[in-house]
This record gives C-alpha cells, sequence and structure tokens, in this order.
C-alpha cells in the first residue's frame, strides 16, 4: 500500500518534462566534473586526443539532435492524436505515460543539451587541452545512447499509435490496476458491510475540492484514527465524482480538526487513474468499443476485439473466490471501505457495448457469448452478475 507522497510522486516520474530535466543535469555534471578527472588520464593520451578530435563530433550532435528532437516530438504528437481519434481521447493519457517514448526523446534532449553545452565551453576556453581527453570519452559514451536511442525509437515507432498497441497499453493498465486490488480488495481496510452503522456522533469528512477521487490514503487515515482512538468510514470510493463540500466519509468521532486532516488524505482532481480504480481500464476500454461502433467509423470487429479483452480480464483477474470475513485480517482495522463489486465491473465493462452494438448481430452474439462463459466464473458473485445481465439483455 503507497502512501500518498509516493503516489504523487510516481505522478510526476510518468511525465515527460521530469525525464528530459533529469538527464540534462547528469550531462551538465558529466561536463562540469570532466576537469576534475583529467588529472587521472594517462599523458601519452593527452597528446593524442586534444580538441580539434572532439570538437567537430560535439559539433554534429548539437546541429543533428536539435532536428532529431523536434522530428520525433511531432512524431509523438501525431501518432497520440491518432490513437486517440480511433480509440477514446481517454487513451491519450496513457499514452503520455508511455516511458519508452519519454526515456528516448529525454536521450535525445539530453545529448543536444551536452553537446551544445561543450561546445559553449570550449569555444569559451573554459576547458584546457587535457579536459578534451576526458569530454571525448563522456561523448563517445553520449553517442552510443543516442545511437541505442535511436534503434529503441524505430522499433517502437513500428507500433506507435496503432489499435492493437492503443488496445495492449489499455489492457495492461486495466489488468495491472485489477491485479492490485483483487489482493487488495478494500484497500488494506475493514470490508465496509452493508449493516455497518455509523454511530450518531459522527463527524463528516467532507470534500475540499470537486473532481475525482483518485487516491486514499489509507494508511494515514488509520494513523489518524489510532491516535483518537475512532474509526473512519469510506464512502466515496476511487473513480467517483465528488463535489465540494460533499462528504467523502464518515468519522465515529466528531472533532473539527481530525475531519479536516482525514480529508487531506484524498487526492481528488480533473481526471480519475488507475491506481486505486479498477473499473477505469474497463471503461476505457468500453468506450473504446463504442467509438468502433459509432456511425463515422462503423468497425465491429475492433468492438469483438475489445470484448475478447474484456472477457480475458475478467476472467483473470477477478479472483475465484473472495476471503470470507473470518479469513480476512484487515492492514488499517480503524478504516472501513466498500469493495468493488462484481456488477459494477461488469456494468461499465459491457453495458456501453451492449446499447450501440444492440443492431448489430455480430456484436449481440458476441456479448452473449462472454456473458455465458463469464456466468460460470468461479467467484459466484460474478457468475451470478453475469447470468443476471444476460438474462437483462435477452429479455429485451
Amino acid at each position: 500500500m503507497i502512501s500518498k507522497l509516493l503516489y504523487l510522486a510516481q505522478h510526476i516520474w510518468r511525465t515527460l518534462w521530469v525525464r528530459v530535466v533529469l538527464i540534462s543535469v547528469f550531462s551538465l555534471l558529466a561536463l562540469a566534473i570532466a576537469p576534475l578527472l583529467t588529472p587521472f588520464i594517462p599523458e601519452n593520451i593527452r597528446l593524442q586526443l586534444g580538441r580539434e578530435a572532439v570538437l567537430p563530433v560535439l559539433t554534429i550532435l548539437a546541429s543533428g539532435m536539435l532536428a532529431v528532437t523536434t522530428f520525433s516530438l511531432n512524431v509523438m504528437v501525431s501518432a497520440y492524436r491518432a490513437a486517440s481519434s480511433m480509440a477514446t481521447p481517454r487513451a491519450y493519457r496513457l499514452l503520455l505515460d508511455d516511458t519508452i517514448t519519454q526515456s528516448v526523446l529525454a536521450t535525445f534532449v539530453g545529448g543536444f543539451v551536452y553537446s551544445l553545452s561543450a561546445v559553449i565551453l570550449f569555444h569559451a576556453k573554459v576547458y584546457s587541452e587535457d579536459a578534451a581527453v576526458v569530454v571525448f570519452a563522456f561523448t563517445m559514451v553520449v553517442v552510443t545512447l543516442i545511437v541505442l536511442a535511436i534503434l529503441r525509437w524505430i522499433d517502437h515507432l513500428s507500433h506507435l499509435g496503432s489499435m492493437d498497441h492503443t488496445l495492449q497499453i489499455i489492457e495492461k493498465r486495466a489488468r495491472e490496476s485489477m491485479h492490485a486490488r483483487a489482493r487488495r480488495p478494500s484497500l488494506g481496510a475493514r470490508r465496509m458491510l452493508d449493516d455497518d452503522v455509523v454511530p450518531d456522533t459522527a463527524g463528516s469528512i467532507c470534500s475540499r475540492k470537486s473532481g475525482y477521487v483518485r487516491f486514499i490514503d489509507v494508511a494515514r487515515l488509520n494513523e489518524l484514527a489510532e491516535d483518537t482512538d475512532s474509526q473512519v468510514f469510506v464512502t466515496s470510493v476511487p473513480g467517483e465524482f465528488v463535489l465540494r463540500g460533499s462528504v467523502i466519509g464518515t468519522l465515529s468521532r466528531s472533532d473539527a480538526e481530525l475531519r479536516s486532516r482525514a480529508a487531506r488524505a484524498f487526492d481528488i482532481g480533473d481526471v480519475r487513474t488507475f491506481e486505486q480504480d479498477p473499473t477505469l481500464g474497463l471503461t476505457i476500454l468500453a468506450e473504446t468499443g463504442q467509438r468502433a461502433l459509432s456511425p463515422g467509423i462503423n468497425d465491429p470487429g475492433t468492438a469483438i476485439e475489445v470484448l475478447g479483452r474484456i472477457e480475458r480480464l475478467l476472467w483473470e483477474e477477478v479472483p475465484n473466490e473472495p476471503q470470507s470475513e473470518t479469513d480476512y485480517t484487515p492492514t488499517f482495522a480503524r478504516v472501513s471501505l466498500p469493495v468493488v463489486r462484481a456488477r459494477t465491473l461488469l456494468d461499465c465493462a459491457v453495458l456501453p457495448i451492449s446499447r450501440d452494438g444492440a443492431d448489430n448481430p455480430d456484436v449481440t452474439q458476441r456479448i452473449y457469448e462472454l456473458l455465458s462463459r463469464i456466468s460460470a466464473h468461479p467467484n459466484s458473485a460474478m457468475a451470478k452478475a453475469a447470468a443476471d445481465i444476460r438474462d437483462q439483455l435477452g429479455s429485451r
């Protein structure tokens, strides 16, 4: 269970500019320590490799990397826009988290910053002739990294922005989210049961802003509850849209300061995230299927492929049978949180496609097959939900 601070750090790390800045800083640090390493270079090598040997290479890198970076950015933006128009706009955010693209572009920018800075330092006579040997060695390392990045980029471009690649990324993130939630159905907290009763003296935890609940720091809530000998009941789960001032949880004691501190354990933003929301990936897959069935695209084959991926996720990532309350030991016993119900997963994954594909016999048949097979799921709740939806759609 990660803390809110680590959750925010992970999101920052997935942004493109962070990797670009870090690699650029490392390249500048390499240039800064180059004069300090000069005494360790043998004298015969210093005489053979002077500034005349390294300056032409640095000049080529400085001019070439700027062009390569600009071209790569144009390709990235075009591919992402094409993917979002074919699939769903929500897929664009997933593609922005592509670590391969981020690392390649960061390498190109870092190479440009390194070479341009080195050329400036040489012409400003900051570097001596002896320092040119160290810079030459660093330059060979940079050239090797750039060549490897170009090869990696060429391979990545062969499928970047394609429907297959986009669906693969969506399914991968959905699988990770569902797998994590299957291991911790209530995020490590005590499962909130239907018959749980909140004491009358409970204090409401109110949302600090309007938006989607993206992350709940359950460990922090449990710590606050232990310090004050209270219980926390979370009522708004990740993925739910809340308004500022609305109740997102309750405390077993009324304390204004405690309620304010508990509200800060909820991260609320404009868009949903995958970390604690297993329904988001299924929703994006369903939206992709809906887009394929729109009159402007009319591609039922993609919708059928999406249904196959949804079926695979529901079969493989929903646990066979949830632990009973007697077998389940919560990590954070002072916090109660609802589990994600099987019907919720099916509703967000299957029903949108069934509505838009009602006039297509192939899609309708594929949905019926999906529900029939899932109705034999080892998880009794998932099996019952699938059978109920199948009967519901069949009665239309």
